[in-house]
């Protein structure tokens, strides 16, 4: 089989998804936001962390977490005021560069979270059927609260399993639970603020992301 090019996936059935021709054994979920120096650094980190956290797993499970910028700052470090507000969580800031959102990031990923709904409006421009796995983070947060775990694989079939049903049972819920305010559904960018305002939104970020986590990996967050 051929490798597709960076404008094209391969979907092989419900379950297994590849890229290049090849099986999908991992999960990539995608953070968005503009500059991918502030919001989505915050929330690709702060991801990590509570996946490792919880599993025990620095590799996730098979979950990979990555980001980028539909303004992306290429190569640019991310700002000091969000590496010290992944240091008030204990996460992990070092390694990071910013990158410009590209067509083979919306390709690969399996779960896209974006900080607005303009970001998530530009990743669904981009096609590639992102329509059905592209969500804000707080929308998807919403969904998952909806979400019966109990209806979702058990992990003994494995992380990335329970991860695409995941997706799949919030894409079905989001014409039906709406947000109450459009506003409901932003983290707005922290961009030049000072340092309160990043740590205001890193723990929105943080509160979005603890039922996510606990959904996909069905642990919860430990007191």
């Amino acid at each position: 089989m051929t490798a597709p090019d960076a404008g094209r996936g391969i979907w092989d059935g419900e379950e297994t998804r590849t890229f290049t021709g090849l099986p999908r054994d991992t999960f990539r979920i995608l953070h968005v936001s503009t500059g991918n120096v502030c919001r989505s650094p915050i929330t690709e980190r702060l991801t990590r962390h509570a996946l490792a956290d919880r599993l025990g797993d620095p590799l996730g499970g098979g979950l990979i977490v990555e980001s980028a910028g539909t303004w992306g700052h290429e190569g640019a470090p991310m700002e000091a005021n969000a590496e010290a507000v992944l240091a008030d969580f204990g996460a992990d800031a070092s390694g990071f560069t910013g990158r410009e959102l590209l067509d083979e990031h919306v390709i690969r990923a399996d779960l896209v979270l974006t900080a607005t709904r303009d970001h998530r409006a530009q990743v669904i421009s981009m096609g590639h059927s992102a329509g059905l796995r592209t969500f804000t983070l707080k929308e998807f947060t919403r969904l998952v609260r909806a979400i019966d775990p109990t209806t979702l694989p058990p992990l003994e079939e494995g992380m990335v399993v329970r991860a695409r049903a995941l997706v799949r049972a919030a894409a079905a819920l989001r014409g039906w639970l709406l947000a109450p305010t459009a506003e409901a559904d932003e983290v707005y960018d922290p961009y030049g603020a000072p340092l309160p305002f990043f740590r205001s939104v890193g723990d929105e970020i943080h509160q979005a992301l603890d039922p996510v986590v606990t959904a996909l990996t069905g642990v919860p967050a430990r007191a």
